[in-house]
């Protein structure tokens, strides 16, 4: 500032006073109400009632991304010794969780058991619940074929079969009394909520719910006089309380927040509170609804997709997502800390529950084998073909036999996987979806089109699935946002229809086509809504994930360029990022990007002047051949 001009001297000191004068009065006003009242600015459910749990003091922030390269914990599956005090005296998280071609029950704890397979068996089993004693554990398994209800009695180990259907049954809860079990069921092309007997197995199930829209996910309150579950009957995913002790009225919306996406609620052990997520704007969100006050709006806690309380209810464990990982978190109610890191996860959840007492007990007096404690081995492992290797170390693209696409090749170290992934599908959909692709391999010498800068596609470890099935029903896609970026989970159509393949598809799928039918508003955002399609499907983001398989984010321009969505792309990078994947392929010259650039030559002019003298006056005229120059093209 010592040459500074004295204008500036004498105008920069009082400018400088004024404007943080003026800063530190707007700060004062913004935040003294906030400080003072415990506002939530910025959240839809406005200001957090005075409660014994307090209320966040800062907005909600986004879901922490699990990408590949972000520091996170070791993985929670090594096996360490367990501490069984420590187990004893908090309990144990049970969970179903996708482990090699099918979904296994395990359980765990951060900090004190490692995460542990209950059992092994080559069918799938999920949605474990425990009775209040303890005692029992309800689970959907496809033991025979079909999504039917079992119960485990831990004291004796007898195996009891509660539902016998073709129809997918799935999600049960118990009653306080441990004499019911209300669970969804697949009915009339559509979930509705029933309540089993399972004192008395031959009696007719009694159906709770009988409305158009889709009611699941049932959890039975502590005192036992109510059933929160999720419905659309009202249009959206809204939380709705069904009280068992009326007969008229006897369904009420507790959400009551169309605007946002709602499931997964949980009780406190006490039946205090409800704890449920809700996903807005790409973020999910959990909140929490005093039903002691229920004209009090719920409030949220933070980022979290499926709550599941402590077994002291005074901690809140939750499954962190993103894109293509799954991770546990626990929020401490008392003061909003967090009880451990973020841990993540090797699979995604079915089902969450954490409990103590009769099953800890049970857990830690049985005798795990070694591979309990070790997830199911890889499901492919690359092995080179026998063509023979580029120069300096680098991979080839091979042919990958009985695939239609316009290049059938792919990156010598992911064809394997594609293949083993193609035989998952067909297994668990019924039919080869990965047998017809719009294309896989695409050459380094092709023009390429407007949207594909820096595609996948071009370092043989991409794959854009065939679009067509989508056109003829076969196939659904759901948009999932996470921090801002668009992201799809595709569903394939299950070729029987029986129960046997495949699940009810509960989330509302994106109508992509509706750009095209005259609809401002649909044209705009890229598409609509539209009302989940009736029968089985199979959840192929979820198959490609066991193989490392990942989906893309859409590009910025998916609402008005339809090949932007990128909703059919799956890559497996391995890794690596799309420079160091073009590296292993190609040399470094031929990844060169040439610039024409005009090459000046100096000219000599004769301009007279006064008409007397003559001078040289130099100037500079292009040449009509350019010069070629090397640019190495930035990464966005």
């Amino acid at each position: 500032m010592k040459n500074r001009p004295p204008f500036l001297s004498r105008v920069f000191t009082p400018t400088l006073i004024v404007l943080v004068v003026l800063n530190l009065g707007l700060l004062f006003l913004i935040g003294w109400p906030a400080l003072t009242h415990g506002a939530l600015p910025g959240l839809p459910f406005g200001s957090a009632p005075t409660a014994s749990l307090p209320a966040a003091e800062n907005s909600p922030s986004p879901a922490p991304d699990l990408a590949p390269g972000t520091p996170t914990p070791p993985p929670a599956y090594i096996p360490v010794a367990s501490d069984a005090e420590g187990v004893r005296q908090h309990g144990l998280l049970l969970f179903s969780m996708s482990d090699g071609e099918y979904q296994h029950l395990f359980v765990y704890h951060p900090l004190y058991f490692p995460l542990t397979r209950l059992s092994a068996p080559e069918w799938d089993e999920a949605d474990p619940a425990l009775s209040p004693d303890g005692t029992r554990l309800a689970y959907r398994s496809r033991r025979n074929g079909y999504w039917n209800l079992y119960i485990l009695d831990l004291t004796t180990g007898s195996l009891t079969q509660i539902t016998d259907t073709p129809q997918y049954d799935g999600a049960p809860t118990w009653s306080p009394d441990s004499q019911w079990l209300a669970y969804e069921s697949y009915m009339d092309d559509n979930l509705e909520i029933l309540v089993q007997s399972v004192v008395d197995l031959s009696q007719t199930p009694i159906r709770l719910t009988e409305d158009p829209g889709l009611d699941e996910h049932p959890v039975w309150s502590p005192q036992g006089r109510e059933i929160a579950f999720v419905s659309t009957r009202s249009g959206e995913e809204e939380i709705w309380l069904a009280r068992l002790d009326q007969t008229d009225n006897r369904f009420h919306n507790l959400s009551q927040d169309s605007a946002a996406r709602n499931d997964s609620p949980a009780w406190s052990a006490d039946g205090k509170y409800l704890s449920f997520a809700s996903e807005r704007e790409g973020a999910s969100t959990l909140y929490l609804w005093n039903s002691q006050q229920p004209e009090l709006r719920p409030w949220p806690v933070g980022p979290g997709n499926h709550p599941v309380w402590s077994p002291n209810g005074d901690v809140l464990a939750t499954e962190l997502r993103s894109p293509n990982k799954t991770g546990i978190q626990a929020y401490n109610l008392t003061d909003r800390s967090l009880i451990f890191p973020i841990y993540q996860l090797p699979g995604y959840l079915e089902g969450l529950e954490w409990k103590k007492g009769p099953l800890v007990d049970w857990v830690l007096g049985q005798t795990f084998p070694p591979e309990a404690r070790q997830l199911a081995a890889p499901l492919w492992n690359p092995s080179l073909s026998v063509n023979p290797m580029p120069p300096n170390g680098r991979f080839g693209i091979v042919p990958v036999p009985d695939i239609t696409a316009p290049y059938a090749y792919l990156h010598d170290a992911v064809d394997e996987s594609y293949n083993q992934l193609r035989a998952l599908v067909a297994r668990k959909a019924g039919w080869d979806f990965l047998a017809n692709l719009e294309n896989a391999y695409y050459p380094l010498t092709e023009p390429l089109s407007p949207n594909m800068n820096e595609d996948w596609l071009m370092t043989g470890r991409g794959v854009a699935l065939n679009s067509l099935p989508l056109t003829a029903g076969w196939m659904a896609i759901v948009r999932e946002d996470y921090n801002g970026q668009t992201y799809w989970r595709l569903y394939i159509k299950a070729r029987y229809q029986d129960g046997s393949q495949g699940m009810p598809l509960t989330q509302a799928p994106w109508d992509i086509t509706a750009r095209y039918t005259g609809d401002t508003r649909s044209y705009e955002a890229g598409g609509r809504p539209a009302r989940p399609p009736a029968g089985y499907w199979v959840d192929f983001t979820e198959l490609a994930a066991r193989m490392a398989w990942e989906r893309q984010p859409s590009l910025n321009d998916w609402r008005t360029y339809l090949p932007s969505t990128r909703f059919n792309l799956y890559v497996l990078t391995g890794g690596l990022d799309w420079y160091t994947a073009m590296r292993e392929v190609y040399p470094p010259e031929a990844l060169v990007t040439v610039t024409y650039r005009p090459t000046f030559t100096r000219t000599v002019t004769l301009t007279p002047k006064n008409f007397e003298l003559w001078t040289l006056t130099p100037s500079y005229t292009p040449t009509l051949t350019p010069t070629l120059h090397p640019t190495w093209t930035p990464s966005p």
